[in-house]
């Protein structure tokens, strides 16, 4: 393993991250203080509790898994695909340097960044609300689980992108509407019970749930279903890039 090739893509990435502090970090946090905002006085005053937990306090991990998401993939496929866009990704291929050193260096960072954002957000969210986390070692566990399996999903995109439309369009069209459905807002349980049944169908609903049992002891799904679930589409994620990897799918073509 080759140590220092990792670490200086890590370390590079993670120096853009410095660079574009107002983006990266600020913009998001602004964002998640605008939701308590808005959803606290709108929807806050007309539900106070949902299954024994106040509603600012409810949403606070379905906000922090939001933003996650969105970090993570963002975070991994840019990171990939920019030296891709600008031609220097050859000179990375052509380094005598593992594509899982690669790998390791561009997901840790893009990881690192999203978990980072995370922990502001929930710290942020003690400022408007009281959170507790009852299972701070699950807590843990499903965090840095879906950290790492968005920015493999993220790297994922990246390498298939040939634009920045292509570049933004599951972040931008598909994973915000699967993680406002999949009950970071709600519980489930408040559905019909046929929405109860296409709500089991997003993936993004077994995150949350798990994410907010953490927290509060409440979920809508088995939290042992929901890390079978991430730990699930972890393999697929490795699966797959071991394939684009022994391929050189997009990379060398």
């Amino acid at each position: 393993m080759n140590f220092e090739a990792v670490k200086s893509i890590y370390f590079f990435e993670m120096a853009r991250t410095r660079r574009t502090l107002l983006q990266s970090v600020i913009s998001p946090v602004i964002s998640t203080s605008l939701y308590f905002i808005v959803f606290g006085a709108a929807v806050g005053s007309r539900i106070q509790e949902v299954e024994g937990v106040s509603y600012g306090a409810f949403i606070t991990p379905g906000l922090i898994m939001l933003t996650l998401l969105g970090q993570c993939i963002s975070n991994g496929s840019f990171g990939i695909y920019f030296p891709k866009f600008t031609g220097t990704i050859y000179e990375v291929l052509s380094a005598p340097v593992a594509m899982t050193e690669i790998l390791l260096g561009y997901v840790g960072a893009a990881a690192t960044k999203g978990m980072l954002i995370g922990f502001i957000i929930l710290l942020t969210a003690n400022l408007f609300v009281d959170v507790r986390i009852e299972h701070p070692f699950m807590m843990v566990l499903f965090f840095l689980l879906t950290a790492i399996t968005f920015s493999l999903f993220g790297f994922m995109i990246g390498i298939w992108a040939g634009n920045f439309e292509q570049l933004n369009l599951i972040p931008m069209l598909v994973v915000p509407p699967l993680t406002f459905l999949g009950g970071s807002f709600y519980s489930v349980s408040m559905l019909p019970p046929f929405w109860q049944a296409v709500s089991h169908l997003n993936p993004v609903l077994y995150l949350v749930s798990g994410f907010r049992w953490s927290f509060y002891g409440i979920a809508d799904v088995n939290p042992m279903v929901s890390l079978a679930m991430i730990s699930f589409f972890l393999v697929i994620c490795l699966g797959t890039l071991g394939w684009i990897f022994k391929t050189g799918y997009r990379l060398r073509n």
